[in-house]
């Protein structure tokens, strides 16, 4: 199980300065578009909300604290708070900021990924839930071990989805915290500060609770900000339809890119697939999203909420990606970051909020609560989710942590959950020196998490798979990934080619569009260089292509892919398992019944035709051994 930054398009590919160039270059705007009185009246708001929710959940069940309570709220949580924090939990501010950054940019295409949620949503009603939430589990990773009895698979699994939890803790915090810097006069380094403190106060002192609970009134926000952005913004520019006229104007509406070569970015069939892949590793193999489908009572409901997901996740990615048409259609002959204004592409839809609706009070701070409650939902889900997995795969194993009383043992959790806060401000300063931030982080997790998400998938979909050949298959698939993405980066594959932005009409222009900028200022080794090439170029790129320029939405399935493979194969030439060893609930019914069929018919046949040959060799051996004469004689003639 491990963690992808549940966000699409461009963030995965733009590039982060240090502290020093990015705060130096929007302090200027930032010192002129401060928040008002009624903006930190609405943010402060959410802050308070947000602790005083952990205080009350506490309060609440301060007598009857015992492991499961905190982990899993005791399996008896309101579904409607389960199926919002759900949303709450995966949906960070990474996709407000990022999915409307990517349509400005690049245009619509990606949002086809959305398609590729729908069958991806039906494996894991079907198929995942039934077969996690029977077994009872606190760790998602005890399936590893129950299903291929080997504890060193189970440990290695938990330590990979760490590292994953903590590239993604500081990629959560550092990125809103860089855009937010153009709405408010905080600094990065104090935003993030701020965010992990009143982190590890709520979900130290209230478990699983405060964080479903402070989820759900951080999701409204999430929803509710950006959904006020759009609705200011249309009523300006005359409606829905003058949005979409501007936009395809702009060349940003393309949905059918039906081009099969694995080289372009996006195409339907590449974010299709990213969309698939997405879904089950966020959703169906996630540590964060097990505990809130653990934390219902019967499995009908926990069913039900992976419905729920799906819905909501169309609800709120539709209309981040939306608001990236929105901010095209505001400035599609002014691009605030070509003409400087800004110094991220990320910071497009903070920049809109306070330079065309910072008049109105208290807008701007909705929409800062609105990204901060995507920061806190995200990062209080995956900090409570990294204290259960230490807990139970690496401490509970040991006589002393095992013998701990409930509430002794709640406290343990709860000082491994305090950790969180500080090791994300931490990671997230970190995050602020390394540049492709973004590119970086969903290469690698994407990297990891499909091989994985195939030790799980194997497991559960083929019963011979055994704990040598899942190894195999997994070790494999992960160093043929990483290989991938690390010789991406040094070859300096996957450069980003935008569509056309103007500033035509920006004060002091003089009908300069982004492709003449990028030529005269920045050169065309650019990362962000948008010269289209011509056709001679393309045709040599096209012939230098290599397993290097494969569109990144592709890392996952190959990671998936070449783990069940290996693992399939490897454990077919060591040895299969006996359907015997695979029983206790670990497989898909349909799967477990067809092996078992298969491997008894596989072996009735192979017993009769030994029977067979023995019956023949112990007749040959009789003819042998009788007397010559009477062999002729029962010899045929």
């Amino acid at each position: 199980m491990v963690t992808t930054p549940f966000s699409l398009g461009h963030q995965t590919e733009a590039t982060t300065e240090s502290y020093g160039a990015t705060e130096a270059s929007t302090t200027g705007y930032a010192s002129e578009h401060k928040f008002h009185a009624a903006d930190w009246a609405v943010f402060s708001l959410l802050l308070v909300g947000s602790v005083g929710i952990g205080v009350v959940s506490a309060a609440r069940s301060r007598r009857k604290t015992t492991t499961q309570e905190f982990l899993l709220g005791g399996k008896n949580m309101p579904p409607v708070a389960v199926a919002i924090s759900l949303l709450g939990g995966i949906i960070s501010a990474i996709s407000i900021l990022g999915n409307p950054t990517e349509i400005y940019l690049h245009g619509t295409q990606i949002t086809i990924s959305l398609l590729g949620a729908i069958p991806a949503t039906v494996i894991i009603n079907k198929i995942l839930i039934p077969v996690f939430y029977n077994l009872n589990l606190v760790s998602l990773n005890e399936y590893i071990e129950l299903r291929y009895k080997s504890v060193v698979l189970r440990k290695l699994a938990t330590l990979v989805t760490l590292l994953t939890f903590s590239v993604y803790v500081g990629l959560c915090l550092y990125a809103p915290s860089l855009a937010l810097s153009t709405v408010t006069s905080l600094s990065t380094l104090n935003s993030m500060i701020i965010m992990g403190a009143i982190v590890t106060f709520y979900i130290t002192i209230g478990g699983v609770k405060a964080v479903v609970y402070t989820d759900v009134l951080q999701t409204l926000l999430m929803f509710g900000g950006v959904f006020a952005v759009v609705v200011m913004c249309c009523i300006d520019l005359g409606g829905v339809r003058e949005v979409w006229t501007i936009a395809e104007r702009g060349g940003r509406l393309e949905f059918f890119n039906m081009d099969p070569s694995p080289y372009v970015r996006h195409t339907f069939w590449s974010t299709f697939t990213l969309g698939f892949f997405l879904i089950i590793n966020g959703i169906g193999l996630n540590q964060t999203t097990f505990q809130r489908f653990a934390s219902v009572r019967t499995l009908e409901i926990s069913k039900r909420l992976s419905w729920f997901f799906l819905f909501g996740l169309w609800c709120l990615w539709c209309l981040f990606f939306f608001s990236g048409l929105v901010a095209y259609a505001v400035y599609n002959t002014c691009d605030p970051y070509t003409s400087e204004k800004i110094s991220k592409p990320d910071q497009i839809i903070p920049f809109l909020v306070t330079d065309k609706l910072g008049h109105i009070p208290g807008m701007a701070g909705l929409f800062v609560a609105s990204v901060y409650g995507g920061v806190l939902s995200t990062l209080s889900s995956t900090g409570n989710s990294a204290a259960c997995l230490i807990w139970e795969d690496f401490l509970k194993p040991f006589p002393y942590f095992s013998n701990l009383s409930e509430s002794s043992a709640t406290r343990v959790i709860k000082i491994l959950s305090s950790f969180t806060g500080v090791m994300a401000v931490g990671l997230g300063m970190v995050m602020g020196k390394l540049g492709n931030i973004f590119h970086v982080v969903l290469s690698i997790t994407s990297a990891i998490a499909g091989p994985l998400s195939g030790v799980f998938l194997a497991g559960i979909l083929f019963p011979w798979v055994e704990k040598k050949g899942a190894l195999i298959g997994f070790l494999v698939s992960f160093f043929y990934n990483m290989w991938m993405v690390i010789g991406k980066f040094i070859r300096g594959s996957g450069h980003l080619e935008k569509l056309p932005l103007s500033m035509a009409t920006c004060e002091g222009s003089f009908n300069t569009t982004l492709e003449d900028l990028v030529h005269t200022t920045m050169g065309s080794s650019s990362l962000y260089s948008t010269t289209v090439p011509t056709t001679l170029g393309m045709e040599e790129e096209a012939n230098a292509k290599g397993i290097y320029d494969t569109s990144y939405c592709y890392n996952g399935l190959i990671g998936v892919s070449f783990t069940m493979l290996g693992a399939g194969i490897v454990s077919l030439l060591i040895g299969p398992n006996h359907p015997k060893d695979v029983e206790g609930g670990v497989l898909n019914p349909t799967c477990e019944r067809l092996y078992k069929n298969i491997w008894f018919w596989y072996h009735k046949r192979r017993f009769f035709r030994n029977r067979e040959i023995n019956e023949t060799q112990d007749h040959s051996l009789e003819m042998r051994m009788m007397p010559q004469h009477e062999s002729k004689l029962l010899s045929p003639q």
